[in-house]
């Protein structure tokens, strides 16, 4: 088995585990709910293009550690950049986030708690989704004066509707298990007395039952049968940052009060 641990925090890794056919990607940084930092991310894009190297791997998990999925980036990491260094550090969870997308193997995410903001988009990267009665799933940026990009948009809104995606971000609402399995965004619900890493895993070796060749089909298939999912990095237009209320939504985050946005939009 091979192991590859990617430590770029205090309290922060990434830690990859290769055996038996497996690729199991762990987000571990249990202190702050996994909440991924700009060089967690990067580790992340870095391990998930190094995956397709091994030629033995069959079958991709994610997961994050103890009863997490992940929180999203890191907003206190952002309070103390500039507007320039938070562009780039969203288009570093934009690379990671599309490097686990175009993965040419088959993907699956384990969520055995929240799913937050880039943590929920993350999941949706994934090709099937396991969820538990812990798992809850949102995109509450409208507290935060992030301004999602198409990439983010439409990852979401591919799975529930575009109208069903403007609720959570008007709302800030977030999906319960329940709901979070009537719409799609979780394929499984592992029952409370099940452990959902197991479940998992047995998930994943029936995938490797399947012929890869099959399996690589059809991904190929449903990808080029969706509108094209790439889109030009452009500040001006796809922007994840609004200049007036991003930095009053991360600081008011961090002082835990409510938000005073002056934005127009």
């Amino acid at each position: 088995m091979r192991v590859t641990i990617s430590q770029v925090e205090a309290d922060g890794k990434i830690i990859l585990q290769e055996s038996a056919g497996l690729a199991i990607v762990t987000i571990q940084r249990p202190r702050l709910k996994n909440a991924i930092t700009s060089g967690m991310w990067r580790e992340l894009a870095e391990i998930g293009r190094l995956i397709p190297e091994n030629p033995k791997t069959r079958v991709v998990i994610l997961r994050g550690s103890k009863d997490q999925f992940c929180s999203g980036s890191d907003l206190k990491e952002f309070n103390q950049m500039s507007i320039n260094e938070a562009h780039e550090a969203f288009h570093l969870m934009e690379q990671a986030i599309s490097t686990f997308e175009k993965l040419p193997l088959p993907t699956i995410a384990a969520i055995n708690g929240p799913a937050l903001g880039a943590g929920f988009v993350l999941s949706l990267a994934c090709d099937l989704r396991v969820g538990t009665s812990k798992a809850k799933m949102g995109i509450p940026v409208g507290r935060l004066g992030i301004t999602l990009n198409q990439m983010f948009v439409k990852r979401i809104a591919d799975l529930i509707g575009g109208s069903r995606t403007m609720d959570l971000v008007y709302t800030g609402r977030l999906l319960d298990a329940s709901e979070c399995c009537q719409l799609g965004l979780v394929n499984y619900m592992v029952p409370d007395d099940e452990d959902v890493d197991h479940f998992t895993l047995r998930l994943a070796k029936k995938v490797m039952e399947q012929s890869p060749a099959s399996l690589l089909a059809v991904k190929r298939s449903v990808a080029y049968n969706k509108p094209a999912l790439s889109f030009p990095w452009d500040t001006g237009t796809a922007s994840s940052i609004d200049a007036n209320d991003f930095p009053e939504g991360v600081r008011s985050f961090v002082e835990k009060r409510k938000p005073n946005f002056k934005g127009r939009g």
